[in-house]
């Protein structure tokens, strides 16, 4: 896909990157192609791989459209596509470590990415340490001579913690280590991650770059000089997300910023609705004032998306299904970003080791979606009745 002429604002690149019509006879949207097999005109063309495209798993013009927009978005050199999220991660990791190396990684990171360094990289030989997300500058001290990778995810998995990434890039930087940052609960449009010293950022475009619950998709964006690296162990790993999947996350992304800011705008107001329930001991949204992480929030992002936590007061364990179970407009399950709303039961003392956890009651991530703000109150009010029955 070509570049645009002149520099666009990203609400214009949402719009129109990735497309060329005149290419694809005036249809508006770059078409689906699915394939393995691309024919070559002749003996050279075949010898100098001087066309385009050359082999399904190596691209199409639809995975390319999708590439080069998220590109522009996140300011960075090149973006490749992988299956899912966690591809995506495993991927960025796999491309800088080697047996005998050491990573950093935040205690609060997406779970899977925890697993993947607990049970594959350290069959490898790799050694993870899991850091306190406010550590900040700080990291410094946990850097050694064997450390080559500081793994961030700004705000925390379940439990929004906003790091200090330019301080911790700053320090990692200094010892000659990468920082891979996974942006996905901000995405490009909120925050940038290049501005703030990251070296590879990670999208789980399954979220809100796909937007409605049907596509499995991850995203790595790479700055010029990790970017060999990464297209390099992608390369090597055949990775190829499937054509359907990447179509499906061209089409979410044309409405994202739109999506964005109603799910920013609905679950900051049911943030401080649920902040004032009696049943509630605490709200954890980092777009929210007074939440421990405002500040740098403030500081570094420019929006927030819908999803955030609580921690209900001590209640039972049957008190707590008693509310999830019968809800009406919150399912229950995995993932986020969708234009539904999800309620998700967590605890994070079963899997911490650098932090610790010391709430006293339940606590639950909620993802706010595109429904009427009123109607998701009366749902988790009903919710609460029924809790409170069973208290």
């Amino acid at each position: 896909m070509s570049k645009p002429k002149r520099p666009r604002k990203q609400d214009t690149t949402l719009a129109h990157g990735g497309r060329d019509p005149a290419r694809y006879h005036g249809f508006v949207n770059t078409p689906i192609f699915r394939g393995s097999t691309i024919l070559f005109p002749s003996l050279a063309c075949l010898e100098e791989n001087s066309q385009e495209y050359s082999y399904g798993r190596l691209g199409t013009p639809t995975v390319q459209a999708l590439q080069s927009v998220i590109a522009e978005l996140e300011d960075g050199h090149a973006t490749l596509l992988t299956p899912s999220g966690l591809t995506a991660i495993a991927t960025a990791l796999l491309s800088f470590v080697s047996a005998g190396d050491h990573i950093l990684v935040s205690d609060s990171v997406y779970r899977p990415t925890r697993r993947f360094c607990d049970n594959v990289l350290k069959r490898l030989g790799i050694t993870t340490t899991y850091y306190d997300p406010l550590v900040g500058g700080g990291i410094a001290e946990l850097i050694t001579d064997k450390t080559k990778v500081v793994f961030a995810e700004s705000p925390g998995s379940q439990t929004f913690e906003v790091q200090d990434v330019p301080a911790i890039a700053e320090a990692a930087h200094a010892r000659g280590a990468i920082v891979i940052l996974d942006n996905t609960w901000a995405t490009p449009l909120y925050y940038k991650s290049f501005d703030h010293g990251a070296d590879v950022s990670i999208q789980s475009a399954t979220k809100y770059i796909g937007g409605h619950a049907d596509a499995m998709l991850g995203a790595i964006t790479m700055t010029k000089d990790t970017t060999q690296a990464v297209a390099k162990t992608h390369d090597e790993f055949g990775l190829c997300p499937g054509p359907e999947d990447v179509y499906l996350g061209l089409r979410g992304l044309r409405s994202l910023s739109v999506r964005l800011e109603r799910h920013q705008k609905s679950g900051l107001a049911l943030a401080e609705w649920l902040k004032a329930r009696p049943e509630v001991a605490r709200v954890i949204h980092p777009a929210l004032p007074g939440d421990s992480g405002h500040a740098l929030w403030q500081r570094d992002f420019t929006g927030a998306s819908g999803l955030f936590s609580i921690v209900l007061k001590p209640c039972s364990h049957e008190a707590v299904a008693a509310m999830v179970d019968r809800l009406e407009l919150f399912g229950m399950g995995y993932s986020w970003g969708g234009f539904e709303s999800l309620i998700l039961p967590f605890d994070p003392r079963t899997y911490r080791t650098a932090t610790t956890w010391d709430e006293k009651g339940p606590a639950l991530r909620l993802h706010v979606g595109l429904e009427d703000v009123e109607d998701l109150k009366a749902d988790l009010e009903a919710g609460f009745a029924r809790l409170a029955a069973r208290a």
